[in-house]
C-alpha cells in the first residue's frame, strides 16, 4: 500500500481534469469523480486503470457521497486518504432578482454543502493518512462581482468553512489549503441566457450583462494544477489561503489595501451599471405624471 491517493471531484474538465493528469503523473493513485465518466477515458489509456480509476459522482446528492466512502473503504484496505480535492462546481452568472429557488439550491448544493458532505464523510480516512484537503475557491469569494453574486456568496462560504476546518483538522496532522483561484481556462462558464423578464433586459442592462464575461489573458488549466501540486507536495508548509490563477493576486490586494467605498466605485463603473442608472432614470422622467 503506501501509495499516495488522491480523490479529485469535477474531473471530467478543467481543472479536475488537469488536477487528475499532474497528479498521476507524479505518482498518485487517482479516484476521478464526476457526473461524466467519458472524457476521463483518455486519462485512464494513458495512465492505466491502476492510476486513474474513474467514479460516476454527482456530490449534490449526499447518498451518492455515502456510497462513494463505502466503496473507498473497500477499496482501500489501509483506508488512507492522501489528498481530497474538492473541486466541482457550479456557475451562477445571473442578477440576484433573476436567480431562482432552484438555480440557487443548486449552486449551493454544489459548490458548498456537496464539499462539506465530501469532507466530513472522508475525514477519517484522511485523518488515517495524514493526508491534505484541498478546495478551489475564487477571487470572485474576495471581491463579489455583479451579476456573479450568488456564485460569489458560495464561494466567500466556502472560504469560511476552509478557514475554520484549517483550525480544527491542525490537531490530527491534517492540512487544509484553500485555493483562491482567478482567471483559468475552464468551461465553466455560465451557458443560460438572461430571463426575458429580467429587469435587465434593456439596451444598458444587456450591454453590462455582456461585461460580466469580457474576455481576459487567463491561466492554462495545466499550469494551474501543476502549481497547485506542488504547493500539495511541499508538506514543509501549511499555508490556509493560496492565491493562484490569472489576476488571483491583484484581488488580494485590492481586498486587503482598497476601500470598499472606492472597489466599489470602480466595479459599478466598469460593469457599466452607470448606464443602466442612466437608463432607469431617463425611463421614470418619461412616465406620465398623475394628477
Amino acid at each position: 500500500m503506501g501509495k499516495k491517493i488522491a480523490v479529485v471531484t469535477g474531473a471530467s474538465s478543467g481543472i479536475g481534469y488537469s488536477l487528475t493528469d499532474e497528479l498521476a503523473s507524479v505518482g498518485y493513485v487517482v479516484y476521478a469523480c464526476a457526473r461524466r465518466l467519458e472524457p476521463i477515458k483518455h486519462l485512464v489509456e494513458k495512465y492505466g486503470q491502476h492510476k486513474v480509476k474513474p467514479y460516476q459522482l454527482d456530490i449534490s446528492n449526499y447518498w451518492e457521497i455515502v456510497r462513494f466512502r463505502t466503496y473507498l473503504e473497500e477499496s482501500i484496505p489501509e483506508a488512507k486518504i492522501t489528498l481530497l480535492y474538492n473541486n466541482a462546481g457550479q456557475a451562477c452568472s445571473f442578477a440576484v432578482t433573476d436567480v431562482t429557488d432552484k438555480i440557487m439550491q443548486e449552486c449551493f448544493q454544489v459548490n458548498v454543502f456537496g464539499h462539506m458532505n465530501m469532507t466530513r464523510e472522508l475525514s477519517k480516512m484522511i485523518i488515517n493518512g495524514k493526508g491534505t484537503i484541498v478546495f478551489t475557491g475564487s477571487i470572485a469569494g474576495v471581491v463579489s462581482f455583479p451579476f456573479i453574486t450568488t456564485y460569489s456568496a458560495t464561494k466567500a462560504a466556502i472560504h469560511q468553512y476552509a478557514r475554520g476546518l484549517h483550525l480544527e483538522m491542525k490537531p490530527f496532522g491534517v492540512r487544509v489549503i484553500n485555493a483562491i483561484t482567478g482567471g483559468v481556462e475552464t468551461e465553466i462558464g455560465e451557458k443560460r441566457s438572461m430571463p426575458s423578464d429580467s429587469l435587465y433586459n434593456t439596451a444598458a442592462g444587456r450591454d453590462a450583462f455582456k461585461a460580466r464575461s469580457k474576455e481576459v489573458k487567463k491561466m492554462s488549466a495545466p499550469e494551474y494544477a501543476k502549481q497547485m501540486v506542488k504547493i500539495v507536495e511541499d508538506s514543509d508548509t501549511d499555508p490556509v489561503d493560496v492565491y493562484k490563477g490569472s489576476f488571483a493576486a491583484i484581488a488580494r490586494l485590492l481586498a486587503m489595501f482598497m476601500p470598499i467605498w472606492l472597489l466599489d466605485k470602480v466595479l459599478y463603473k466598469s460593469n457599466k451599471l452607470c448606464k443602466i442608472n442612466n437608463e432607469y432614470r431617463s425611463a421614470e422622467k418619461q412616465k406620465p405624471r398623475s394628477t
